[in-house]
C-alpha cells in the first residue's frame, strides 16, 4: 500500500507539542498527564523527535534510531506509555523525522551500530555524501584514511552533522527499517520531515511508499513555488505521497497581525500566496497544506533572526482555525489560551471546515478583515478579525449568527441551521467554567431550553435568551440544549462537561529521606524531571570564585540523589567539603539552572528558590538545661517558646532537652 500524502477533505487539528528548549512542557509524562484535556479538540500532536542525541538536545542532531530511546523528553517506557494513552484518546502521533543529517557517534564518519528485528543497521563513512561541510568531511576523512560516498548532495547542504546520501541503498534501508520502527513498533501514525530541502523530494516519496503512514508533512521551508514543486517532487506514480507546512500562511497572518493591517489577509506575501489560497493554482495544493502561525523556530527567541507574532496571538489562531488546510496550533499558545481555542476548534469541527474547504473575503478595511468558508459549496463558518463591532454592523442576523467572540476575532455560523449552539465543547477543564448558549436561527425572540441531567430539553425545562451564559460546576455536567420555537424544541445539542477542581498552589512539601549531620554544611535541591538525573551544585562566597570553593570549574560538582519526591520529582542532596559555609549557591544540569539563590544551611531548593530548611538532623544533641532562645521547634515543625522536655529542633540541629 503506498502512502497518499495526506487524507482528503480531512478534518482534523493538529498540536505541536513542544516548543523550543521546552523540555519541561513536553515531558512524555506531561503531555500523557494532559491527554484528557487535548481529547476531542487535536486529532494528531507532532512530537519532538523522541531518540537518544547523546545529550540535552531538541532531537536534530540525532544520534540512535533504534535502540536508545532515553531522550530530553522522557524514556523509552514513558513514550510508549505516551502514545498509547493518545491512542486510546482518540489522539495519533506525529514522529520528528530527521534524516537528513545525522550525529556521528566518536570521530566524523562512525555512526551507532544498533540493532532491530534481528538486523543490525550501521551507517558507513561512504553513507556521507562527498561535499558535506564544503568539503571539510572529504579533507579529513582522507587524511585520516576513510572513504565518502562519491555522490555529491542531492539538496541544500548544512555544516555541523554528516549530510547523508540517499542514493546509498544502506542509507535507504536503514532509513527504511527506522521508518517501519517509529510507526509499527513505537506506534507512530505518521511523520513530520525535517529540512527535506536538505534531499531529493523524490527520497521522501520513496521512504512514505514503503511505510506508508497516515500522515507525512515536510518542512520546506521557501516561497510557494518551491514548496509546491517539493509537494509534486514526492510523488510515485504520479500520485503525491507528502504534505508541506504552508509557510506562507504563516507569513501573511505574521504581518497583518504585527501590522495591526488585517487587510493583508487578502494579499500575497513577497509574491507568494497561501498554498491554502484559491489565487495559487486554483487551491489545487489545499489540501496538502498543514497551516500554522508558529513554530519552533520562528517563535520569540535569544536568536535576533527569528521574526515572531508579536501580538494578536488569539485573533491570529482564529483565522488559523477557521480557515483551510490542516491547522497546526503552537504548543505555547495552547498552554497560554486553552479554552479559547478549544472553543474555535470546536466551532471549525461544527461547520464541517476541512483540508480542502474554500473560502471568500467578505468585508475587509485596514482594521478588520472577514472571510467565509465553504464546505460542499454552501457557507458554513465566518470568521473576522480586528475590529468585531465594526464586522457586527455589517453581519446580517438573517444570514449569520455570531457564536464566539473575544479580543479581535469572532466566529459565526449561518442563521439557517436552526440550531442551538454552546461555545464550550465536550472536554475535560480545570476550574470553574461559563457556558455560552446561542440561538442560531434567522427567528426573532428564539428561546433555548436546557437540561444538566442528561435528559433532552421539552418546553417545559429551563428557558434562557440566546446570549445567556451559565456557569458549569466542579464535576461531570451532561448539559442538552435545544432551540425552542413557537413552542417546539429543536436543533438539540449535548455537552460532556468534566470540570476539574483548580488546585491551589501547594506548599513544597519536604520528603522525610532529607536529614543532616552534625555539624554538616548542605543544602537540598527538589529537581525538575525534564533536568534529568544528574544535578550540579556551584556554589561561592561574598567576592570569591565559585570554582575556589567548590574546587573546580563550572558546572560545578555533582550532588547526590537521595530519591524521588510524592510530586515525581528528583531530590538532591550537596555537602560541603568546606568547614564555612558560602553564601551563595546555584543548581544546575549543564544547561539549565537556578537564579544565584543565597545560601542557607539545610536549604530545601527548587528552581523557584528557597522553599524551606530541613530540620531532619540524624545525630541529636542532649542539653540538661532549656535555651533561652526562640526559635524552638516541635518535631512536626511547630514554633514553641516554653520547651518541656523532649526533643526539638533547635538552629537546624535537633535537641534533646531534659
Amino acid at each position: 500500500m503506498s502512502a497518499q500524502g495526506w487524507p482528503a477533505q480531512y478534518g482534523g487539528v493538529m498540536l505541536q507539542g513542544f516548543y523550543w528548549d521546552g523540555f519541561e512542557d513536553s515531558q512524555w509524562i506531561v503531555l500523557e498527564q494532559q491527554s484528557d484535556h487535548l481529547a476531542g479538540t487535536f486529532d494528531l500532536v507532532w512530537l519532538p523527535q523522541s531518540g537518544n542525541c547523546g545529550g540535552t538536545s531538541m532531537g536534530y542532531d540525532d544520534l540512535y534510531w533504534f535502540e536508545n530511546y532515553n531522550s530530553s523528553f522522557g524514556n523509552e517506557e514513558e513514550l510508549r506509555s505516551l502514545i498509547t494513552t493518545f491512542k486510546q484518546k482518540g489522539i495519533k502521533t506525529i514522529a520528528d523525522v530527521v534524516i537528513n543529517h545525522r550525529k556521528e557517534l566518536s570521530n566524523w564518519v562512525v555512526f551507532p551500530r544498533e540493532t532491530y528485528n534481528g538486523v543490525t543497521y550501521e551507517m558507513k563513512s561512504t553513507d556521507v555524501v562527498s561535499n558535506d561541510d564544503g568539503g571539510k568531511t572529504k579533507t579529513w576523512a582522507s587524511q585520516n584514511g576513510y572513504t565518502l560516498s562519491s555522490n555529491t548532495d542531492s539538496g541544500e547542504g548544512w555544516d555541523g552533522m554528516r549530510d547523508l546520501d540517499h542514493k546509498s541503498e544502506n542509507v535507504q534501508t536503514i532509513v527504511k527499517a527506522y521508518l517501519d520502527f517509529l510507526k509499527n513498533d513505537l506506534g507512530y501514525a505518521g511523520f513530520r520531515y525535517d529540512m527535506v530541502k536538505g534531499y531529493s523530494a523524490s527520497f521522501t516519496g520513496m521512504y512514505n511508499t514503503a511505510s506508508a503512514p497516515e500522515f507525512s508533512v515536510g518542512e520546506c521551508w521557501d516561497g510557494t513555488e518551491t514548496i509546491r514543486r517539493w509537494i509534486d517532487g514526492t510523488k510515485v506514480n504520479g500520485t503525491i505521497q507528502s504534505a508541506a507546512f504552508d509557510f506562507q500562511f504563516r507569513y501573511t497572518v505574521r504581518n497583518a497581525a504585527n501590522n495591526g493591517t488585517w487587510t493583508k489577509l487578502s494579499a500575497q506575501n513577497d509574491n507568494n500566496w497561501p498554498l491554502v489560497s484559491s489565487n495559487y493554482e486554483n487551491g489545487a495544493y489545499r489540501r496538502y497544506a498543514v497551516t500554522f502561525v508558529e513554530n519552533h523556530d520562528t517563535e520569540k527567541r535569544p536568536n535576533a533572526a527569528q521574526d515572531p507574532l508579536k501580538k494578536d496571538t488569539l485573533a491570529a489562531n482564529a483565522y488559523l482555525l477557521a480557515m483551510p488546510g490542516t491547522p497546526c496550533v503552537f504548543l505555547t499558545h495552547w498552554l497560554a489560551y486553552p479554552t479559547e481555542i478549544k472553543t474555535m476548534v470546536a466551532a471549525r469541527k461544527f461547520a464541517g471546515i476541512h483540508n480542502e474547504s474554500t473560502y471568500s473575503g467578505l468585508y475587509s478595511a485596514s482594521a478588520y478583515y472577514s472571510a467565509t468558508i465553504k464546505s460542499n459549496n454552501e457557507n458554513r463558518l465566518l470568521v473576522a478579525v480586528g475590529n468585531i463591532a465594526t464586522v457586527d454592523t455589517k453581519v446580517k442576523a438573517s444570514d449569520w449568527t455570531k457564536v464566539l467572540s473575544g479580543y479581535h476575532y469572532a466566529y459565526y455560523l449561518p442563521s439557517s441551521l436552526n440550531t442551538a449552539y454552546v461555545d464550550l465543547p465536550s472536554s475535560t477543564y480545570t476550574g470553574e467554567q461559563k457556558a455560552l448558549l446561542t440561538a442560531v436561527t434567522a427567528t426573532a425572540g428564539a428561546q433555548l431550553v436546557y437540561t444538566t441531567d442528561g435528559e433532552n430539553p421539552t418546553a417545559s425545562s429551563t428557558k434562557v435568551a440566546s446570549g445567556t451564559t451559565i456557569t458549569i460546576p466542579v464535576g461531570t455536567t451532561t448539559l442538552k440544549v435545544g432551540l425552542l420555537i413557537n413552542g417546539q424544541v429543536s436543533g438539540i445539542v449535548s455537552r460532556t462537561l468534566v470540570v476539574k477542581k483548580k488546585q491551589e498552589q501547594q506548599d513544597v512539601v519536604i520528603p522525610s529521606f532529607c536529614t543532616i549531620n552534625d555539624g554538616e554544611i548542605c543544602a537540598f535541591f527538589e529537581a525538575p524531571v525534564s533536568w534529568g538525573s544528574q544535578i550540579n551544585v556551584w556554589a561561592w562566597m561574598n567576592g570569591g570564585d565559585g570554582s575556589n570553593y567548590v574546587g573546580t570549574g563550572w558546572p560545578g560538582v555533582r550532588a547526590t540523589l537521595l530519591g524521588t519526591a510524592d510530586n515525581g520529582n528528583r531530590v538532591f542532596k550537596w555537602t560541603s567539603t568546606k568547614t564555612t559555609a558560602p553564601d551563595n549557591i546555584i543548581f544546575n544540569n549543564g544547561s539549565s539552572q537556578t537564579a544565584d539563590l543565597p545560601f542557607t544551611n539545610g536549604g530545601y531548593y527548587t528552581k523557584d528558590g528557597q522553599k524551606g530548611v530541613v530540620t531532619g538532623i540524624v545525630t541529636p544533641q542532649t542539653s540538661n538545661l532549656k535555651p533561652q532562645i526562640s526559635t524552638i521547634y516541635d518535631l512536626q515543625g511547630r514554633r514553641v517558646s516554653q520547651p518541656k522536655a523532649g526533643v526539638y529542633i533547635i538552629n537546624n540541629k535537633k535537641v534533646v532537652i531534659r
